[in-house]
């Protein structure tokens, strides 16, 4: 049923928890699995001129992070690739836009068939205040979404 699956991750606990739903549902499905982490834009611009060592520490330590969250999902797709079939996995880093509008378009883009994505369980009012990134994906996404608890 779905040949191209999307993961969403921001390597969080949450994140790699949905990882072992996407691998796994990578697996049955025989599916393509492309990983995309986003980096939100550096948030310090509007406040006066733009430190560059800032920015680079931002990006920088940001880039390590999504490195760290592919190769979970890799050695995800290793440990269960010793009992089954191999997953295809791809992997995709987008800078310098929102999170949510990055899996969207990510996932318009790489044509998913299926998002997943990780959620943090926040109370109604920790997402009324913070936001919510699955919620976010799952109202602007054509794809279906899963969120992962």
């Amino acid at each position: 049923m779905f040949k191209k699956i999307l993961f969403a991750t921001d390597g969080s606990a949450a994140s790699n928890h949905a990882a072992e739903m996407a691998v796994s549902l990578a697996r049955i499905h025989g599916a393509k699995l492309t990983v995309v982490y986003v980096i939100d834009p550096y948030p310090y611009l509007g406040i006066g001129a733009m430190n560059p060592l800032g920015f680079q520490a931002y990006m920088g330590a940001l880039q390590e992070h999504s490195v760290q969250a592919f190769d979970h999902v890799a050695q995800l797709i290793k440990q269960y690739g010793e009992d089954g079939p191999n997953v295809p996995l791809e992997t995709l880093l987008i800078e310098d836009m929102v999170a949510y509008k990055g899996v969207v378009q990510a996932a318009a883009t790489q044509e998913a068939d299926l998002i997943v994505v990780g959620s943090h369980g926040r109370s109604n009012l920790e997402r009324f205040f913070l936001g919510s990134t699955a919620n976010k994906v799952s109202s602007h996404a054509k794809q279906p979404v899963l969120i992962v608890r």
